[in-house]
């Protein structure tokens, strides 16, 4: 009896010294220009692509404005930085975004050696390739010695390499730096193939192909390709703060709260587990240094995963992409977020 009372009495104190967390410099810095930087592609079609107006929009876009709604409570205080791939790390590293969300792929090289933590996966992907559809091709390992565009900097690059001494292949890599040079070599005729992630092969074919139907994206994946946001390593209030905004909107989509019905629900709901994620039965946000609405915010900007995932790149919007390994967990995906609890 002795022994439960105190581990009773221990455990009520250890609760007793749960305090807020403090921001961090990284949220400091944010807070006192009013206005989150994040570092974003420069034009992947449903990942991050101003219009001809300035907007930008994508999956990776809507990610920095969950965030921004989340710490500012404002998803429009965001600048916006491109990036091409050469130099994505050095605009993280040297301070120049506080998060980047640029369609990149997690390795175990780029975690441990460039300075940055990677907050979670928004988009499991791989590498494929594509080929004019006239070329009647069925699989990647037809594509013996053919000319293959692909961008420098990239896991794509060597990931190419790999493939083709493999399978014997004698592939010919012809490597341009921008994104947008590739592209316009592919189309033009100058590569018999294009490879890069999957998801950048089809948006590439909905934004640049005069008729998308004409290019095929064969079926083999070469690669897998984890692609996700990242912040600078060294400041634990922020990355704590980056994951769990990504974290809680899978969970919000997995509770089926949306863009909406958030209000709704951190009105009426009597589901717990709904009103800890709203912040009207348990406040979250002190832990993180935010208030108790950060997640209700973040999903009234962009709504829960599973939207942000089909206005971008689902299968209505113009680039088409089956939910498949990015579904949730509890629908045969990949998707699964610790609780917040």
């Amino acid at each position: 009896m002795k022994l439960k009372n105190f581990a009773t009495a221990a455990a009520l104190l250890a609760s007793a010294f749960v305090l807020p967390a403090h921001a961090g410099k990284t949220l400091d810095a944010i807070k006192q220009r009013g206005q989150l930087v994040c570092g974003v592609s420069s034009g992947v079609a449903g990942f991050s692509q101003a219009d001809s107006k300035g907007e930008w929009a994508g999956l990776d876009v809507d990610y920095c404005r969950a965030v921004a709604a989340a710490v500012l409570g404002d998803a429009s205080k965001v600048k916006w930085v491109p990036l091409v791939s050469q130099q994505r790390f050095a605009a993280i590293q040297s301070g120049e975004v506080d998060i980047l969300s640029r369609n990149t792929t997690w390795t175990l090289t780029r975690d441990a050696s460039l300075g940055l933590e990677f907050v979670g996966i928004t988009y499991f992907d791989g590498q494929a390739f594509m080929v004019p559809a006239k070329s009647k091709l069925k699989s990647a390992k037809q594509l013996k010695n053919a000319t293959v565009c692909v961008q420098s900097g990239t896991t794509t690059e060597k990931n190419l390499s790999d493939f083709s001494r493999a399978n014997g292949l004698n592939l010919k890599p012809v490597v341009f730096e921008k994104f947008e040079a590739a592209n316009a070599a592919y189309f033009s005729g100058r590569c018999q193939a294009y490879t890069t992630d999957a998801s950048g092969l089809a948006s590439v074919r909905a934004k640049e192909a005069k008729n998308p139907a004409d290019h095929v994206i064969l079926p083999e994946l070469i690669s897998k390709e984890p692609l996700g946001p990242a912040v600078r390593r060294g400041d634990d209030e922020f990355f704590t703060i980056a994951k769990w905004v990504l974290f809680g909107l899978v969970e919000a989509e997995e509770y089926g709260i949306t863009q909406a019905n958030v209000d709704k629900l951190a009105q009426d709901t009597k589901d717990p587990a709904i009103g800890r994620l709203l912040g009207t039965t348990e406040d979250t946000g002190k832990l993180l240094g935010l208030d108790k609405a950060w997640l209700a915010r973040a999903v009234k900007a962009t709504g829960n995963y599973g939207e942000i995932f089909e206005r971008n790149v689902g299968p209505k919007s113009p680039v088409g992409l089956p939910r498949g390994s990015n579904n949730l967990w509890s629908k045969g995906g990949l998707q699964y977020a610790p609780p917040v609890r």
